[in-house]
């Protein structure tokens, strides 16, 4: 929200000041001349310092996270850290994956100075039967996301982000596991997220739907405590796998008011990054700056925030 501020001259609260020629004063009032004039220097000073031009608006700035499905290892975050400001931290097992090589490093990331995006799997479309059965599981995984979430020790409002791989327009049954979820979810004091895409599927010659915008239309209006993390990797508006000091914003994803976007993945998805800016390594993967090795592929993020999960607290 922008503010505007109103400054008026203190000559305008009393009007024009008007200088004529007097006669000389005698030595007897000399002291009211001295001081007449030092109240018109004052008032002159302050006339020039408000009729300055305003300092220049703030620069927004943004800061770079990686995101992994299996953790690096603890060597790896001396590294990393050069690079990056915050790290991806998974409270389930990733997609595809039957255990979290990220449990108990919660303490050990924060000793090295990284912020947090927390994430925890969403369930595929096929596994919700009806509207009624899919705000069941919604509740169910909630009270997961919780308890891993307290195991972790990451204290109420923390932001937690449902991994939604699913793309374009979602089923209704859909929409009721995501608003079971969040509804549980913050109930139990915790704040949620959603990470899906912001990639636009044509659903026929004239509509055109990103995951985010689904979401956002259904669940914004039934309720506003919840943030997108868009994952968006064509170029553009992608800058491909880059590492600026400042990187784009995450509303440059596509998704307006998306606090975190993901702009590279590894490994890359041709399809959408032949015209990349800047290139993948040769393998297709995208790594850190600092890692000359090519030790651990990463995906790459901008966010509002170095802990865009407040889970650094």
């Amino acid at each position: 929200m922008k503010i505007s501020s109103l400054f008026l001259s203190p000559l305008s609260a009393i009007g024009p000041l008007c200088v004529r020629r007097l006669p000389r004063p005698s030595r007897g009032v000399k002291f009211f001349s001295s001081a007449s004039r030092a109240v018109v220097l004052i008032l002159l000073a302050l006339f020039i310092a408000t009729a300055a031009p305003a300092p220049q608006g703030h620069v927004p700035r943004y800061y770079l996270g990686f995101d992994r499905n299996i953790y690096p290892g603890d060597d790896a975050l001396p590294t990393l850290r050069k690079t990056f400001s915050f790290a991806s931290y998974w409270l389930s097992p990733p997609p595809g994956e039957k255990t979290n090589t990220w449990s108990g490093k919660r303490e050990l990331l924060r000793k090295h100075g990284f912020g947090f995006v927390v994430l925890f799997r969403g369930r595929e479309e096929k596994d919700l039967k009806n509207v009624d059965d899919a705000a069941a599981k919604g509740e169910f995984d909630a009270r997961a996301t919780v308890e891993a979430a307290q195991h972790e020790g990451f204290s109420p409002q923390t932001i937690i982000y449902l991994d939604i791989e699913e793309g374009g327009r979602l089923f209704p049954a859909y929409h009721s596991y995501l608003r079971g979820w969040l509804r549980t979810l913050t109930a139990n004091d915790y704040q949620g997220g959603f990470y899906c895409s912001g990639m636009p599927v044509r659903e026929d010659a004239h509509t055109t739907i990103t995951t985010a915008d689904d979401i956002i239309s259904d669940v914004y209006f039934k309720s506003r405590t919840f943030s997108i993390w868009a994952y968006n990797d064509a170029c553009p508006p992608s800058p491909g796998c880059a590492f600026a000091e400042n990187p784009p914003a995450p509303s440059a994803s596509g998704i307006n008011g998306a606090t975190v976007w993901q702009f590279a993945q590894s490994p890359r998805r041709k399809e959408f990054t032949a015209h990349c800016p800047a290139k993948y390594a040769p393998d297709g993967n995208c790594y850190a700056p600092s890692d000359m090795a090519h030790k651990w592929f990463l995906d790459v993020n901008s966010a509002t925030s170095p802990d865009p999960s407040a889970g650094a607290k």
